[in-house]
């Protein structure tokens, strides 16, 4: 089953504390996610920032709510209780509790007035947290950030590919300096680069790199044939770069040697790029912050 959204999660979480007791979050988790029949990987499935769970950012997002609009309360750090007002919900055998059924209750109305939405008006009623649709629009700005990049490298000139793949291997802690390395690669001048680079700063492993700028696909011939430069060379590790993509049979062969042999294509390079800030600048930094439970934790 899909891992259900914070609106669909509010009615079966103040259900669960319809005993009156003090429930940890955890415990909350743990029950809605059998009575939703999650996998296991559902379960641990994290946002695209690996800090945190869906399973747990929602109810954690649906318990907001429902404390907003003083459905429940925490007595204490990480534990739920339902209100006088919850209980009286849930006898009125509710259907379903989402935003609009909130708006009900003016403590709601108020808060939610007094926060920016992310995007429109329609936010609010939108079956993501506002985490994930902050994490929704960083991966998409990022995947066009990508596309865009990958376009002008494809019509870069072979001197300047070089120069890109030199930086990036620099900015990922490859070739000593870059003088070592532009030295290194680029050697064999032909549409592409081919050469050898430093794995560390001290020069202890060499790696052999080939990088094409090509359209088509790259398939197992082109790698057989770089395994056996690999080969010609005596060295053990080799990495191939191209702005297209490799098939199928050529990343299975390359899996299966013996040699160390690493596939870059387009898609990764320009990934790549934006992690190891090549080719492009910092626009903004957002800090996500919440609120330290035990700075207010008295004594």
């Amino acid at each position: 089953m899909a891992i259900p959204d914070y609106e669909t999660i509010m009615l079966p979480l103040l259900k669960f504390l319809d005993d009156q007791k003090e429930h940890s979050t955890h415990d909350a988790i743990d029950h809605l996610s059998n009575l939703f029949n999650l996998s296991e990987a559902e379960r641990r499935q994290l946002l695209p920032s690996g800090r945190q769970t869906f399973v747990y950012n929602r109810v954690g997002w649906a318990r907001t709510y429902l404390k907003k609009a003083g459905l429940l309360e925490s007595p204490s750090r990480g534990y739920l209780r339902i209100t006088v007002k919850g209980l009286e919900v849930l006898k009125g055998n509710p259907s379903k509790i989402d935003v609009k059924f909130l708006e009900q209750y003016p403590e709601f109305v108020a808060w939610k007035e007094t926060r920016k939405t992310l995007a429109d008006e329609g936010a609010w009623s939108a079956k993501e947290t506002p985490e994930e649709l902050l994490e929704l629009g960083y991966q998409r700005i990022r995947r066009s950030l990508a596309e865009e990049l990958l376009s002008l490298v494809k019509k870069s000139s072979p001197p300047f590919f070089e120069k890109i793949v030199v930086e990036l291997l620099l900015k990922m802690g490859y070739g000593g300096s870059l003088r070592d390395a532009g030295e290194a690669i680029g050697r064999t001048g032909d549409e592409g680069i081919d050469g050898i680079i430093k794995e560390d700063r001290l020069g202890l492993d060499t790696i052999y790199v080939q990088a094409k700028r090509w359209e088509g696909t790259v398939g197992r011939p082109e790698i057989h044939k770089f395994v056996g430069a690999l080969q010609g060379q005596r060295a053990k590790k080799g990495i191939f770069i191209t702005t297209s993509s490799f098939s199928n049979d050529a990343k299975e062969y390359a899996s299966r040697i013996d040699t160390k042999v690493v596939l870059i294509d387009g898609e990764k390079l320009a990934e790549l790029m934006v992690d190891n800030d090549v080719g492009v600048s910092r626009l903004a930094n957002y800090e996500i912050k919440k609120v330290d439970s035990d700075y207010f934790a008295e004594e």
